[in-house]
């Protein structure tokens, strides 16, 4: 498998349940980060220490102001999905996502460690190594992200 078109990455944690389980594989493609949507499921390197990797949901776009008030997200005001998350936060918070940067939330939110809590909020785009596609491991779960 060429390293350049797809990445395979281990997810340690449940900050992603219930969308992607602890100690899943997943499967991400290298070939679409020039695309970055809200929604997307990404991995990439942490802000707070690089030679770390995470996997996120992307939140906020670049020129974004994200509001979270009693767990409802907003994007510009605007009230974002939510379907996909096991139970809102309890925290709060104003962010103006940089002009090339993305504001990243686990689903799993009140066991996430995320851009509301590093020191370095947002993800710069060239930090984005692929797009999550596809869960691998374990069978049960098997089949496309969402």
């Amino acid at each position: 498998v060429n390293s350049k078109i797809l990445l395979w990455a281990n997810v340690p944690t449940g900050s992603m349940v219930p969308t992607i389980e602890e100690h899943s594989l997943v499967l991400g493609t290298r070939y679409d980060t020039d695309e970055i949507n809200r929604y997307d499921i990404v991995i990439f390197k942490y802000p707070d220490d690089e030679s770390q990797i995470y996997i996120k949901r992307v939140i906020g776009l670049p020129g974004e102001t994200i509001t979270i008030k009693n767990g409802v997200v907003y994007a510009d005001g605007k009230i974002l999905e939510d379907g996909y998350v096991a139970e809102l936060s309890d925290d709060e918070g104003k962010y103006q996502v940089p002009e090339g940067c993305y504001f990243m939330l686990g689903d799993n939110r009140n066991h996430s460690i995320d851009s509301r809590f590093w020191i370095n909020k947002f993800v710069e785009k060239d930090k984005i190594l692929a797009k999550a596609i596809f869960i691998v491991y374990p069978l049960t779960n098997f089949g496309p992200l969402k």
